[in-house]
C-alpha cells in the first residue's frame, strides 16, 4: 500500500525556505509520478509515492521562475562528492536547460524528500531514472504550454537551450515566458515521457561548472562550524576515553574560573550498546571557543572505564590471526569439501593479511548547533550524511514521536568538508540538542581534531586468511578464505559477534573467480571499540588481502600478476554470488541484473590501468610496479603503483587508477574522487593506524595519524573506461585496489613481502 500526500505551494515554500517560481514540480523518488504545486491544495496532483506505508516522498523539486531561472532542490547531502551538481545535471539534461541558468540548493531534513541518507556511493545509481523523469516532466509541460499558445500540435514543438521552438515557423518562447501557463497543465504520465538517448546528452557527462564552487573558493559557503546565533554558547566536551565508560565524578571549579565560561554540564550516561548516540561526558559551555577549550583543560574528571578498559589492539590482532587460521562458520561453499582435499605443499600458498583500525580523518571535524524555542520546538544546523535519521534522533531525544511530531524539529543540513561515513552518525548533533535543552540557550558543539580521532567510529581491524593450490593452467582448483573482523552491527547490538551478509558482500564472499572448489568462512569475534562505515568499508581489508594474495600466486607460478588475475577470472560472464553458494549476497542494495558482477568489466579496467601506466615495463633494480583490481559499489576499479626502495626507504613514484562506473554524469568529480581515493589508500598503506591501549585510542592528531602530505604524494593519473552501462558508485570504489598495488610494488622493488599494515612498521616511509 502507498500513502499519497498533497503539498501546496505555500507548504513547499515553508519546507524549502526558497522564493519559489511560476512552475514548481516535485515527485517521489521511489516511483516518480510528478506533481505541480499550485496555490490551492485542491489543485495538486496526488503524486508523492512512498517507500513504506508510513512515509511519503516530496522528492527533488524543480522550480522555474518567470524570468526563466531554474532552481533545483537536491535531497541528498553534499560532502565534496559533487551530488549537488550531478542531480541537477540529470534534471537539466532532460529539461533542455541552459546550465548557466540552473542553481541548486540542499533540502532540509524531511521525510517528504524521500531517502536522504547519503552513503554507499548510491545517490546516482538509485535516483538517476527518477531525476531524469522529473526533468522530462517539466520539459513536456513547457512544450505543451508553447503548443497551446501557438495553437499547434505538440509534435511540432521541441525544447532546447532554455527555449521551446516551433519547427515550422521558427518561433520560440523562453522557459520563463511559459512557466505560468505550464503550471496550470495536468502532469503527464511517466510512461508518456520521451527521455533523451544517451548519445544526445550535452550536460550529463560534460565538464560543467560545479554548483556552489565559487562560494566555497571565496569562503562564503556555510558549513556546520560556521553557524552563528545571537546568545549562542560554544561547547567543548570531555568524553570517556573507553567506549562504555561513564563519569564517576568531576570537579568544575577551575573550569568555571576561566573568563567566558558560563556553565559546566554533565551529559547523560548511556549503557552499551551505545548505538550512534553520544558516549557521555562533561561539557564546558562558554561565550567563545577559546574559553570553552581552556575551561575543558581545567576540568578534573574521574572515569569509570567499564568492561572495555583492558582492550589492547596489538593483543587483539594477535587473537584475530589465531582465530582466522582456524576453521570457522561457512558462508559460501562450492564444489568438493575443501577440508577433504590434500593440498600439495609444493603448489600451495597460505597467507594471512592484517589491517589496523582506521579513521575517516575528514578535513572538517564534526559540529552541530541547536536551539530550543519557547514552544518546545527545536531547530538544528548540522553536517550529516543522514538528515532524516538525525532528525528522528532529535525528536526522540526531546520526547517527541517521530511519526506524529515531525514538525516540532527542523534540521538544516549544511555542506560538509568531507565525511567518508563518519558523519552518517549523529552523536554530535544529539550532544548539541541535549546541551541546548539543559541550558535554555542556543549551543554549538565543536569537536577538536583530537576529539574526532579519539571518539570516532573506526574501520574494523581485520585478519584475512587465504589458502590456494595452483593447477597446471596457472590458476587454481582449490581455494579457501576466512575473515575475522569485529562487526559494525555491535554498535546497535552488543551481542553481535559475526559479520552479517551485507558485510560479507564487500569483496569477501563475492570473489568472482572461476575456481571449481571454494570455501569462504566467517569467524566469530568480540568488539571493544565503536566501529563504523569508513570509505569502502570491508572492501579495505578484503581487497588488500585478495590483491596481495593474487600477486603472491603469480610469483609462485612464475607469471605476471595481470595474467594470474585473468586466469582466475576465467571466461567473460555475468557472475551472481547467490548462484555460487552465497545466498546472502546484498549486491549493494541493487536488485536488478544490471548490477551483477561482470567479468569483462573487471578485465577491462585492469587492462586499462596496466596498459596506460606501462606497469609491465622492465625496471632497474630497486624499482617495482604493483597492480590490483576490485569491484565495489557496482563499479570496477584497478590500480597500478610504481615505487622505489633504497636502503629500506620506500618512495612512491607514480600512481594510476582506472574506473568503469557506467554512465559518467560529472567527469570532474569522478577524477577528484579517484584522486582522493589514491591519497587515502596511500595513507592507509604506508602510515595510518589507530591503536588502542587500556581501552583508549592512542592517536591524537595528524602528527600520529598522518594523512599523506603533498611532498609524499606522487603524480596521480585517472583513467576512465567509458560506457553507457547502468551507473555505479564513485566515492568509494577507487580505494580498495590502491593498498595492494602499493604493497605489491614494494615486493617487486625489494623482495620484501608485507602482510601487516601499515608499511611503516616494516620499512621507512
Amino acid at each position: 500500500m502507498s500513502t499519497h500526500q498533497q503539498v501546496n505551494r505555500r507548504q513547499f515554500l515553508s519546507l524549502t525556505g526558497r522564493a519559489g517560481g511560476a512552475l514548481i514540480i516535485g515527485g517521489g523518488l521511489s516511483t516518480f509520478t510528478g506533481n505541480v504545486l499550485a496555490e490551492s491544495s485542491s489543485a495538486v496532483s496526488s503524486a508523492a509515492v512512498t517507500n513504506s506505508d508510513t512515509t511519503s516522498e516530496l522528492g527533488v523539486f524543480v522550480s522555474i521562475a518567470n524570468n526563466g531561472d531554474v532552481e533545483i532542490i537536491c535531497h541528498r547531502a553534499e560532502m565534496g562528492q559533487g551530488i549537488l551538481t550531478s542531480v541537477p545535471q540529470l534534471i537539466a539534461e532532460e529539461l533542455c536547460a541552459d546550465w548557466d541558468r540552473v542553481t541548486a540548493v540542499l533540502g532540509k531534513a524531511d521525510v517528504r524528500y524521500g531517502d536522504q541518507s547519503t552513503g554507499g556511493s548510491a545517490s546516482i545509481r538509485r535516483f538517476i531514472k527518477h531525476t531524469r523523469e522529473m526533468g522530462a516532466v517539466a520539459r513536456d509541460m513547457l512544450e505543451q504550454a508553447a503548443a497551446n499558445r501557438w495553437a499547434v500540435n505538440k509534435s511540432e514543438v521541441s525544447a532546447s537551450q532554455h527555449h521551446v521552438h516551433h519547427s515550422k515557423t521558427g518561433r520560440s518562447f523562453g522557459f520563463g515566458e511559459l512557466a505560468a501557463d505550464a503550471a496550470k497543465l495536468p502532469v503527464p504520465a511517466v510512461d508518456s515521457l520521451n527521455l533523451k538517448d544517451v548519445k544526445d546528452f550535452t550536460i550529463v557527462g560534460a565538464d560543467v561548472a560545479l554548483q556552489g564552487l565559487e562560494n566555497i573558493v571565496i569562503g562564503q559557503a556555510t558549513y556546520a562550524q560556521d553557524i552563528q546565533l545571537p546568545g549562542m554558547l560554544i561547547a567543548s566536551i570531555e568524553r570517556p576515553p573507553v567506549v562504555g565508560g561513564k563519569v564517576k565524578s568531576f570537579d568544575a571549579t577551575n573550569a568555571k574560573a576561566v573568563k567566558g565560561v558560563v556553565d559546566v554540564v554533565q551529559l547523560k550516561d548511556r549503557s552499551l550498546p551505545v548505538n550512534v548516540l553520544p558516549v557521555s561526558g562533561v561539557a564546558v559551555l562558554a561565550t567563545n571557543t577559546w574559553a570553552a577549550i581552556e575551561g575543558r583543560k581545567k576540568l578534573k574528571v574521574e572515569w569509570e572505564h567499564g568492561a572495555n578498559a583492558t582492550h589492547d589492539s596489538e593483543a587483539y590482532k594477535t587473537d584475530l590471526v589465531k582465530k582466522v587460521n582456524a576453521k570457522a562458520k561457512p558462508v559460501r561453499v562450492e564444489g568438493e569439501d575443501i577440508y577433504a582435499h590434500q593440498f600439495d605443499p609444493e603448489k600451495t600458498i597460505e597467507a594471512t593479511y592484517t589491517v589496523p583500525y582506521h579513521h575517516h580523518m575528514s578535513m572538517e571535524t564534526p559540529a552541530a548547533t541547536a536551539v530550543i524555542h519557547d514552544n518546545g520546538h527545536c531547530t538544528v544546523w548540522t553536517g550529516t550524511q543522514t538528515p532524516q535519521w538525525g532528525k528522528n534522533m532529535v525528536l526522540a531525544e526531546l520526547g517527541f514521536d517521530p511519526k506524529t511530531d515531525s514538525d516540532k524539529v527542523e534540521l538544516n543540513n549544511t555542506l560538509m568538508g568531507g565525511a567518508f561515513g563518519r558523519k552518517g552518525k549523529n552523536d554530535f548533533t544529539i550532544e548539541a540538542v541535549e546541551l541546548a535543552k539543559a541550558t535554555g540557550k542556543p549551543v554549538k558543539v565543536v569537536w577538536s581534531r583530537e576529539d574526532d580521532v579519539k571518539h570516532g567510529f573506526y574501520h574494523s581491524i581485520a585478519a584475512n586468511y587465504f589458502k590456494a593450490e595452483l593447477n597446471q593452467q596457472n590458476s587454481s582448483d582449490y581455494w579457501l578464505q576466512r575473515l575475522a573482523s569485529p562487526p559494525i552491527a555491535w554498535i546497535f547490538n552488543d551481542k553481535a559477534t559475526y559479520l552479517d551478509d551485507g558485510a560479507l558482500s564487500l569483496g569477501f564472499a563475492d570473489v568472482p573467480f572461476d575456481v571449481k572448489n571454494m570455501a569462504f568462512e566467517n569467524q566469530q569475534v568480540t568488539t571493544h571499540v565503536r566501529t563504523g562505515w569508513v570509505r569502502s568499508v570491508g572492501n579495505i581489508n578484503n581487497a588488500f588481502g585478495l590483491g596481495c594474495f593474487v600477486d603472491e600466486l603469480a610469483v609462485k607460478a612464475g607469471i605476471g600478476t595481470r595474467e594470474m588475475w585473468m586466469n582466475l577470472f576465467g571466461k567473460d560472464r555475468i557472475f551472481d554470488p547467490r548462484r555460487e553458494g552465497f545466498k546472502g549476497y546484498s549486491q549493494y542494495g541493487q536488485e536488478t541484473e544490471d548490477y551483477l558482477l561482470d567479468i569483462a568489466r573487471f578485465k577491462a579496467v585492469l587492462n586499462e590501468v596496466v596498459d596506460k601506466s606501462n606497469a609491465e615495463e622492465t625496471l632497474p633494480e630497486g624499482q617495482g610496479w604493483g597492480i590490483s583490481v576490485a569491484a565495489s559499489f557496482n563499479s570496477y576499479a584497478a590500480a597500478a603503483t610504481k615505487v622505489a626502495v633504497v636502503d629500506g626507504q620506500v618512495d612512491v613514484l607514480e600512481m594510476h587508477t582506472s574506473i568503469d562506473c557506467g554512465l559518467v554524469v560529472t567527469p570532474d568529480r569522478v577524477v577528484s574522487q579517484m584522486e582522493g581515493a589514491m591519497i587515502m589508500g596511500l595513507s592507509m598503506a604506508l602510515e595510518s593506524e589507530i591503536t588502542v591501549k587500556d581501552g583508549a585510542i592512542v592517536q591524537n592528531n595528524f602528527y600520529d595519524y598522518p594523512v599523506s602530505r603533498i611532498n609524499k604524494v606522487p603524480p596521480l593519473h585517472v583513467h576512465m573506461v567509458r560506457s553507457n552501462k547502468a551507473p555505479g558508485g564513485v566515492g568509494e570504489p577507487g580505494l580498495p585496489p590502491v593498498m595492494p598495488s602499493i604493497v605489491n610494488a614494494i615486493f617487486h622493488a625489494s623482495g620484501v613481502r608485507i602482510r601487516d599494515l601499515p608499511v611503516k612498521k616494516t620499512m621507512k616511509v
